[in-house]
């Protein structure tokens, strides 16, 4: 395995649901040290894609494959420990727990990080649920939101919520993180702190940012790719893309 090798690569995937094509062969890769956006405008597969990268969808042709674990397409359960992290629209956090409880629930695929020998009284438990508490709060403070650690979900601002859904995904020490359109409701300032956010994470991890907001994903992001009724119709770096007449006419509803 070298350095080089990408994070996450579609090979001409193909998607149908009962006769309708979802998606036709589209093929992109994500990088280590890189954020990738899929765009495209409602109805062009992003979710879709989403789900196909995530184990929820199995394609119907083409393939999934993660590289630089030796992995092809990996069901939901094992991608925390192929280095796979995730977030969901919304935010998907356990509303009866704590923040601090939701974020080391994200730890349970770290080594040793498993509830057992907590749940059995062990020393050992005693151990690990100490060094999962200390990670936890390590990642609430990075990302400013250590002052609501002891707060449940419903309790705290949208835009929070948003960053302990994130910091629950670090908790697995993921190689690649997949964000599932992380602007949705996002304000102004909120969107400028969650920018910086994923910006940092590309120093350690590859990103995959699904998202409908050019305004967020322009700046944001080293390549796009363009989904319009399920193809690939533009990839390049946003300024290449913004310039390209297909996606101005089927994105931005521009006709040249």
């Amino acid at each position: 395995m070298t350095a080089s090798q990408p994070r996450l690569v579609f090979d001409a995937v193909s998607v149908e649901f009962g006769g309708l094509r979802a998606l036709s062969e589209i093929s992109f890769e994500v990088n280590s040290g890189e954020i990738v956006g899929l765009i495209g405008p409602n109805g062009a597969g992003k979710t879709t894609a989403f789900n196909v990268a995530c184990g929820f969808v199995t394609p119907t042709s083409g393939s999934v494959q993660f590289p630089a674990v030796g992995k092809g397409a990996l069901k939901p359960h094992q991608l925390a420990s192929a280095g796979v992290a995730r977030t969901l629209q919304g935010v998907g956090l356990f509303p009866h727990l704590s923040v601090l409880e939701n974020v080391i629930a994200g730890g349970q695929s770290r080594p040793g990080g498993r509830a057992l020998p907590s749940i059995l009284g062990l020393p050992s438990g005693a151990r690990t649920e100490r060094d999962l508490r200390t990670a936890a709060m390590d990642i609430l403070e990075r990302l400013g939101v250590d002052d609501v650690a002891n707060q449940v979900p419903g309790a705290i601002p949208y835009g929070t919520a948003k960053k302990v859904a994130v910091a629950r995904a670090l908790m697995a020490d993921p190689k690649l993180l997949l964000l599932d359109e992380p602007a949705s409701g996002l304000d102004e300032r909120e969107l400028e702190e969650f920018a910086a956010l994923i910006s940092s994470l590309r120093q350690v991890m590859g990103v995959l940012l699904v998202e409908h907001n050019m305004d967020f994903v322009m700046p944001l992001v080293d390549r796009l790719v363009v989904l319009n009724f399920g193809k690939v119709i533009a990839t390049g770096t946003p300024s290449e893309v913004r310039q390209n007449p297909e996606v101005l006419a089927a994105y931005l509803g521009v006709d040249e």
